[in-house]
């Protein structure tokens, strides 16, 4: 058995990766309602950047469950080399999501509409992900887990998004910048690419044997 400082860590993990996929989801479903409607090229992505932040939260929850279950260190190790490969491909998929919508729109020169709904959400998400970004990595810390260190990472990028998402949001409605809201889209997508990247060589390095 695992000796009970880890395990009482194990659990704490667990339970912020159960609070963030029920917060996620919640994001998910008031982003894209919000978005689609008002046809904001952020919102929607932020919103499937949430999608993607549920997959991903999912597998680690995942991988903490299963070393509380007390399972093999080798099949530990092989949800570890998972969940990092899944975070990587997560931060991949957002970026080219987010470079095709943004870049359309900005072609097209399409101006979204406001939205007191996407507005609430972002606001509520600019309080609760710097509280899961502490505790992911102050876990991921006590734990020697990278693969919950990158997730505090991909909570950081979506911290990130949202302050971006906010500002192109406040730009088009007060200040008529049409473009605003793809170009505050396509400023996520350098970190989301190099986080990718490191979370995808973090996964390498994981010994599955």
């Amino acid at each position: 058995m695992k000796d009970k400082e880890r395990q009482k860590n194990l659990k704490k993990g667990r339970n912020i990766q159960t609070f963030n996929i029920i917060y996620d989801s919640t994001e998910v479903v008031v982003s894209l309602i919000a978005g689609f409607s008002s046809g904001s090229s952020a919102l929607i992505g932020w919103g499937l950047d949430s999608v993607v932040e549920v997959i991903s939260g999912s597998t680690l929850w995942w991988r903490l469950n299963g070393e509380l279950k007390d399972i093999s260190e080798e099949k530990v190790k092989k949800r570890e080399r998972l969940t990092l490969f899944v975070i990587a491909s997560s931060f991949l998929i957002i970026s080219m999501f987010i470079t095709y919508d943004s870049v359309t729109k900005l072609i097209n020169r399409e101006t979204p509409e406001w939205t007191t709904l996407g507005l609430i959400i972002l606001l509520v998400s600019l309080v609760i992900n710097p509280l899961l970004i502490y505790y992911k990595y102050k876990y991921g810390k006590k734990l020697n887990s990278q693969e919950l260190i990158a997730d505090s990472k991909d909570t950081f990028v979506c911290l990130y998004q949202t302050i971006a998402v906010l500002g192109g949001l406040l730009a088009v409605h007060f200040l008529n910048w049409w473009w605003a809201d793809p170009v505050a889209a396509l400023l996520i997508v350098p970190y989301a690419l190099k986080e990718g990247w490191e979370a995808y060589s973090n996964g390498k390095k994981v010994k599955t044997e």
